[in-house]
């Protein structure tokens, strides 16, 4: 191939890949339609056809009906692969290291494939002329001298791979609603699901995040109240009330401090949503000490500190740890 020309196709997918990529990163592109249409090639054709391309770079080695069926097939098993592989990387199988991989496995195959075009007589090297290759197509579906079954199962192929396509489109654009739930959690001062602040000092506070995640599928108003033995404790605006969206996550640092002393008293977490004021939606609880006397986490309570009046835990027994509950 003497022609220095990069070939219409390879031109097209190359072109197709960085467009997808602006769609895919830009915030303001990202949200629109053009997203979904331009990624169903990304997964499904084009990393296949730019491997094919570079595995069959002469004219006779596949014909085109060939070409666009493994290309499909290839793709879809090209991006598992690459799923896989990424599974097992600290990147892990996220959209932008997934992103990533297949334009740059795509780029590559389309790289390779004009250098082994190159390496043959034009005459000989495969290009796609979109016009003639729409005669083409036409003459090997139509016009070619084969059985009534090939052209039969030719086209039974065509609308298959159409039917596949068109179904997948309908799948991501109009999805099937799952389940209706909220999460609600807690985590400690630290953003972590442990060092709950357990042990209070009357008077001094303590912090623990409130999570809240939607996937009711519709918009939901939520209220927050926090009750210490029943009694509530007084909390920020900002945290009695949240509006989320569908799919749309909500943290934020709490501060408590306990009024009064006890021990062992339950702290609820109640959260309510928008049908029903009266019944918590979910509600979660910790128990705590607050004590006169400055006590801190970690110290021994001068009960436990006299052997006579506790049973200490035998040797090698773990001591029991405040868990959190979700009743």
């Amino acid at each position: 191939m003497t022609e220095k020309h990069i070939p219409s196709d390879l031109s097209l997918i190359v072109g197709l890949v960085l467009l997808t990529d602006v769609f895919v990163l830009v915030p303001g592109l990202s949200e629109t339609f053009l997203r979904t249409v331009l990624g169903l090639p990304m997964v499904l054709f084009l990393p296949g056809y730019a491997l094919i391309a570079a595995l069959f770079p002469a004219k006779d080695d596949l014909d085109g009906i060939e070409r666009v069926a493994l290309s499909f097939g290839l793709s879809i098993a090209v991006v598992p692969l690459i799923g896989l592989a990424l599974n097992y990387t600290p990147w892990g199988i996220r959209l932008l290291p997934i992103l990533i991989c297949l334009s740059v496995f795509t780029l590559l195959m389309c790289g390779l494939a004009y250098y082994r075009r190159r390496q043959l007589p034009a005459a000989e090297a495969f290009e796609v002329l979109f016009r003639e290759g729409v005669l083409a197509l036409k003459a090997e579906v139509l016009d070619k001298p084969e059985s009534k079954l090939d052209k039969a199962l030719t086209i039974i192929l065509i609308f298959s791979i159409l039917a596949s396509v068109v179904t997948l489109v309908y799948v991501i654009v109009v999805p099937k609603e799952g389940e209706h739930f909220t999460e609600f959690y807690l985590l400690g001062p630290e953003g972590m699901a442990d060092n709950y602040p357990m042990h209070y000092t009357l008077g001094e506070n303590g912090t623990v995040i409130v999570g809240v995640v939607n996937h009711e599928y519709r918009v939901v108003n939520y209220s927050l109240d926090v009750r210490l033995e029943n009694v509530s404790l007084s909390l920020p605006g900002e945290l009695r009330q949240v509006s989320l969206e569908h799919n749309a996550t909500w943290e934020a640092p709490l501060t408590l401090t306990p009024p009064f002393e006890g021990t062992d008293m339950k702290l609820e977490f109640l959260l309510f949503n928008d049908t029903d004021k009266s019944v918590s939606y979910r509600d979660l609880h910790l128990w705590i000490d607050v004590n006169s006397t400055e006590t801190t986490l970690g110290e021994a309570n001068p009960a436990e500190a006299n052997p006579a009046e506790t049973n200490p835990a035998e040797p090698g027994e773990p001591e029991e740890s405040p868990e959190l509950a979700d009743t």
